[in-house]
């Protein structure tokens, strides 16, 4: 069976003025592992798929108008990409602190139960990442948060 079967069903694509620099940054400040990598025939990134866990971010670019990074665009973002992991979020943040990710919002323990900070990378994607440190069910969140919160959970947190 081809490895691309087992592909998550959903992955984004973020375009990069520099490709290459963003994936040995990605690589460097998130423990991204570079699992594919297509190049045209001037050495170019075409496409290219980076793992981490069971999730996936595509790097492409330089896009053409009026795909782009946010630094072809002031800046500017539409999205965001979260990252949840299993352990370790604390040496994550002072690992992307070390690369040079600017943080946006300070790594801290949020009232839903899970851990999350939030930075930029150096063309001004913005990535979040959180650890679930104290499980709650969807009820538990809702108290604690002051939000409704509706759920296809079970209110053991399960499907």
């Amino acid at each position: 069976m081809s490895d691309r079967v087992k592909l998550p069903a959903i992955g984004p694509l973020l375009w990069y003025r520099d490709p290459r620099a963003a994936i040995a940054w990605l690589e460097k400040a998130f423990g991204f592992e570079t699992r594919l990598l297509v190049e045209d025939d001037r050495g170019g990134v075409v496409h290219s798929e980076l793992g981490i866990g069971n999730g996936r971010v595509g790097v492409v670019g330089p896009g053409e108008a009026p795909a782009g990074s946010p630094a072809t665009h002031g800046g500017r973002y539409t999205q965001a990409v979260h990252v949840q992991m299993n352990a370790g979020i604390d040496e994550h943040y002072a690992r992307a602190q070390a690369a040079g990710a600017r943080v946006t919002r300070a790594l801290a323990d949020q009232p839903y139960g899970d851990r999350v900070y939030v930075c930029a990378d150096p063309e001004g994607h913005i990535w979040s990442f959180g650890q679930t440190i104290k499980p709650m069910t969807p009820r538990e969140q809702a108290r604690a948060t002051g939000h409704s919160i509706r759920s296809s959970l079970n209110e053991d947190g399960h499907d």
